[in-house]
C-alpha cells in the first residue's frame, strides 16, 4: 500500500464520502493510490459509528464502477497508440499488446471480474480492457458485478471485524485477512461437526 492505513483513516475521517469516491475512482481509473486502503478505513469508520456503512458500500462500488470505465476509455483511445508508439521498451509494450489481445478475448470476463480483487490488475485492468479492444458492453457488466461484489466484500469484512481488521490488514494485507476468517470458519465447522456427532458411545457387550 501506498499509505499506510492509519494516514488513510485520518484523512477518510476528515474529508468523508467524497474522499472515498475520489481515491476509489482514481485507483480504478489507472492512478497507483491507496482506494482499496480508503474502503477498509471508510469500512473501520463505520464500525465505529463515524460513518454510514449503508453509504460506504454503494459510494465505493460506484467509484470502483465509474473510474474503471473511465479506464477504459482511456485505454481504447489512446492506450494502444502508448503501446505501439516508437520509443524506449517498444518491443517490451508491443509484446503486452500481443499476449495482452487474445488473453482478453478469451478470459476478458474473468480478468475484468477478478481483477478487482488483485492489487496490479485492479489499477490495469480497465486499460488493458480498453487497449486490447474489449467489448464495452461485456465490460461494462463484468465490471459493475465485479465493483459490487468487491465493495461489499471487502467492506463488509473491514466493518465487522472493525478495529482488530486494521492491525490485520497492516500486517497480513487484506488477502492475508480472509485466509485467515477462512481458517477460522473452516474450524469452527470441524469443531461444530465434531460436537454434534460425538465420541461414539461403546456398546455394553463389545
Amino acid at each position: 500500500m501506498l499509505a499506510s492505513l492509519l494516514d488513510v483513516n485520518h484523512l477518510v475521517q476528515n474529508f468523508g464520502y467524497p474522499l472515498l469516491f475520489v481515491l476509489v475512482m482514481s485507483e480504478s481509473g489507472g492512478i497507483p493510490i491507496p482506494g482499496e486502503t480508503s474502503l477498509i478505513a471508510a469500512a473501520v469508520l463505520a464500525s465505529q459509528g463515524k460513518l454510514q456503512i449503508e453509504l460506504v458500500i454503494p459510494i465505493a462500488a460506484a467509484a470502483a464502477i465509474v473510474g474503471d470505465n473511465v479506464g477504459y476509455v482511456i485505454g481504447r483511445k489512446g492506450g494502444r497508440w502508448l503501446l505501439e508508439r516508437p520509443g524506449a521498451f517498444r518491443r517490451q509494450r508491443q509484446e503486452v499488446l500481443r499476449v495482452g489481445e487474445p488473453f482478453f478475448e478469451v478470459h476478458g470476463p474473468k480478468a475484468v471480474f477478478f481483477g478487482r480483487f488483485l492489487l496490479g490488475l485492479r489499477i490495469w485492468a480497465s486499460w488493458l480492457a480498453g487497449a486490447t479492444r474489449m467489448h464495452w458492453r461485456s465490460f461494462a457488466l463484468w465490471n459493475a458485478l465485479g465493483g459490487i461484489s468487491w465493495a461489499c466484500a471487502i467492506g463488509l469484512i473491514a466493518y465487522f471485524l472493525g478495529h482488530s481488521a486494521g492491525g490485520a490488514i497492516e500486517a497480513f494485507g487484506i488477502y492475508g485477512l480472509i485466509a485467515v476468517l477462512l481458517a477460522i470458519v473452516g474450524g469452527l465447522v470441524l469443531h461444530r461437526r465434531h460436537v454434534s456427532h460425538g465420541p461414539r458411545k461403546r456398546d455394553p457387550g463389545e
